[in-house]
């Protein structure tokens, strides 16, 4: 059993037990998030929803808060001598685990 959800601008399709991240949430390590935004839900047959399936919820408990790798953004302009700049970024996410989908 499967379901694509919506979240922080993506879509994921996830799966029990899946552990998957997300763009962060304003939530507690150990709180439970409930996905309300399911667009497919996949068992003995396919739900497609339009844009949602009705009634479906996916939960999922939140193992992590945490940033991503750091990335450096270098921008320079050639042939200019000395017009550069160095900046860096660490993009927040959220650690969780699939525990229920609901169709």
């Amino acid at each position: 059993m499967y379901a694509v959800i919506e979240t922080g601008g993506k879509q994921l399709q996830v799966e029990v037990g899946q552990v998957i991240y997300v763009e962060k949430l304003e939530v507690n390590e150990g709180d439970v998030v409930d996905f309300d935004k399911v667009l497919v839900v996949s068992d003995k047959d396919l739900k497609v929803g339009t844009p949602y399936v009705k009634g479906a919820k996916v939960s999922a408990k939140v193992e992590k808060q945490g940033k991503g790798k750091k990335i450096v953004i270098f921008k320079y302009k050639a042939k200019k001598g000395s017009s550069h700049r160095k900046q860096g970024h660490r993009q927040p996410y959220t650690r969780l685990v699939i525990e229920s989908i609901v169709a």
